[in-house]
């Protein structure tokens, strides 16, 4: 598959629907017991591939009058991989269904946050694909 392709795969919407931003509520309804506690919204968004990756970004946006701080985000990789509600191991899934057989989703890896400014931090999510033969 080309970049364009796999681009065209994994628009927006597509993301939005596999990753509703809903979830980012549902994870701190979980965390906290009020999901007003949350400090960013968590969206899913394409970066880039190669000829055996597929690299996704979380997004972490701050909400309106909210703080985010690098102390609430760079913990969070490890905790986002084990999460029942972000359910990375899911994402991929379906991630792999949408590759259509033409690749397979063998593995991946949360890199570690990265603060682009103070209103946005960002989790990568490298999936490492392999050919179906």
């Amino acid at each position: 598959m080309t970049t364009a392709t796999y681009e065209n795969l994994f628009t927006p919407e597509t993301l939005q629907e596999i990753f509703p931003e809903s979830r980012a509520d549902q994870f701190f309804d979980a965390m906290y017991g009020d999901p007003e506690e949350g400090a960013y919204n968590i969206s899913l968004k394409f970066k880039r591939q190669t000829e055996n990756t597929i690299v996704f970004e979380f997004h972490l946006t701050r909400r309106p009058g909210k703080c985010l701080r690098c102390n609430l985000t760079y913990g969070l990789p490890p905790v986002f991989s084990r999460h029942p509600v972000i359910d990375v191991k899911g994402l991929v899934k379906k991630i792999d269904q949408r590759l259509t057989g033409q690749a397979r989703c063998r593995d991946w890896k949360l890199g570690e946050t990265m603060e682009m400014s103070d209103a946005l931090h960002v989790i990568p999510l490298t999936v490492f694909l392999e050919p179906v033969a």
